[in-house]
């Protein structure tokens, strides 16, 4: 499925000075269909309750599902950029870890879906999120 395959370092580089690695998310598997990430429920990514935030969920989400379009589309020809997330929050957590699995729902010409399912360490749904991304053509720059 994956035509622009980059290793879990080149992804994990490319996240270094940016929103990415300031809250620690890390890529930590690609298989055929998917790709997994990890984010610490720490200082960084909790609300003042101590919980989770909802929009570090939704990072993690997007990210997951825009690098998966990224290694999907042909990068010499294409760009691709997110226009729509939703993520309903299931559970919350307070410590550890989160992964987020990315797989696709529909890889079409000029759009993809994404489900991304977030767990805790025990396996525990914390927030399911989905996201569409759009399939541009590169234009010359001006």
């Amino acid at each position: 499925m994956f035509l622009h395959l980059l290793s879990l370092q080149e992804l994990n580089k490319m996240g270094e000075d940016t929103l990415n690695g300031f809250i620690g998310i890390r890529f930590t598997e690609i298989g055929d269909d998917y790709i997994k990430a990890t984010m610490p429920v720490d200082h960084r990514t909790r609300q003042p309750y101590g919980l989770l935030h909802g929009g570090a969920s939704v990072t993690l989400a997007e990210t997951l599902g825009s690098i998966a379009s990224f290694m999907v589309i042909d990068n010499s020809r294409f760009i691709c950029v997110g226009i729509e997330v939703n993520a309903n929050h299931v559970r919350s957590a307070r410590k550890g870890f989160v992964t987020g699995i990315c797989k696709p729902i529909h890889l079409g010409k000029t759009s993809h879906v994404w489900e991304i399912r977030i767990h805790d360490e025990a396996e525990k749904l914390i927030c399911i999120s989905r996201l569409t991304v759009a399939i541009l053509e590169k234009r010359p720059m001006a």
